[in-house]
């Protein structure tokens, strides 16, 4: 290496840097992009000149000259289900082993998904995963247009050519199904969430179809119209009311919130009076207190395939795909008499 300079005034360029090792400025450049092709020598020769020198690459500079940030956003709804606070913890582990940087992008209750996606063309981001949110075909095939990938994580939109990657939600509701029809349940409730999203209309649709091969059906079905804590107790209240033997609450916090309400304010006994069935095991269900019975979403295999498409080329395939949840028998689920 040549002869370090004295410390200069100003700040450090990558010219400089260049000017030092005798390379092009576009080196030093790609040297600090981990997605670049740099040999492993030089990258470590320059990484150590610039450290020498005190230069640091000017990330949002470079991205206005080459169109590209390295920089992927989180588009996220509702952060009340935990479900999906594990799932962002995990995205932004895997997009900075990726090399990729995550911008969190919350949509404000109320407000339309949609309009609020545009601002994001601001930074320049390079793609988008979007969770616990829905966007139209419209809006996602503008930004597969923009040489922008977009995946869908636990989501999916009809007729849109972008990458789209769930839990079998269908295959999951009729494990529902046939747990507990298989135990004896006969007068069964399911508590719905909100109407727009894929996860409710799948789960309900697997769990009706498990019902109809069985010659089986509801005695009610309870729109939540939220998936909340507060509104699955609240349609616990309803669900009583058909004195059903067996609810399936379309997922895990709505449920936690249906067997705190059937227990301290119904006063009965969750699975002696009635059962109950959740979907997607967040940390809670497991809890001593609630031991619920549910559909544990492959989340690590989820997160991992999300971050591959996102890193993919903007031309390459967008596929959909599904992966099989695994049923996890707790304490909410009972043996009915006279099977």
């Amino acid at each position: 290496m040549s002869k370090q300079p004295g410390r200069q005034k100003g700040p450090v360029t990558s010219r400089d840097v260049a000017r030092l090792l005798g390379v092009s400025q576009s080196m030093i450049s790609r040297a600090f992009d981990p997605r670049a092709s740099v040999s492993p020598a030089n990258r470590t020769r320059i990484v150590e000149a610039a450290r020498a020198l005190g230069y640091e690459p000017n990330v949002i500079a470079r991205s206005l000259a080459t169109r590209r940030s390295s920089i992927v956003a989180i588009v996220m709804g509702s952060m009340e289900n935990p479900f999906y606070t594990g799932v962002l913890d995990q995205l932004a582990q895997a997009l900075d082993e990726a090399g990729l940087r995550s911008l969190l992008f919350r949509v404000p209750p109320g407000q339309d998904v949609d309009d609020q996606l545009p601002a994001l063309r601001r930074y320049n981001v390079d793609g988008l995963i979007v969770a616990s949110a829905s966007i139209s075909s419209r809006i996602a095939a503008e930004w597969r247009r923009d040489d922008r990938r977009v995946v869908l994580i636990n989501r999916t939109v009809p007729d849109a050519s972008v990458a789209s990657i769930s839990c079998d939600n269908c295959g999951g509701g009729r494990q529902l199904a046939d747990l507990l029809l298989d135990s004896g349940h006969k007068r069964l409730v399911y508590v719905a969430g909100p109407r727009n999203t894929s996860t409710n209309r799948d789960r309900e649709d697997g769990f009706m179809e498990g019902l109809m091969e069985r010659n089986a059906g509801l005695v009610g079905r309870i729109d939540a119209g939220e998936y909340s804590f507060n509104a699955g107790a609240a349609a616990a209240h309803r669900a009583a009311a058909l004195k059903p033997d067996g609810i399936f609450f379309a997922n895990d916090i709505l449920a936690l919130g249906g067997l705190d309400a059937l227990r301290h304010e119904l006063r009965l006994q969750v699975p002696k009076h009635v059962s109950v069935v959740g979907f997607d095991d967040i940390e809670m269900a497991s809890w001593p207190s609630y031991r619920l019975t549910t559909i544990r979403q492959p989340v690590s295999e989820m997160v991992s395939s999300a971050v591959a498409a996102v890193a993919a080329s903007a031309t390459a395939q967008a596929n959909s795909i599904s992966l099989p949840g695994l049923l996890v028998e707790r304490g909410s689920v009972m043996r009915r008499h006279g099977m």
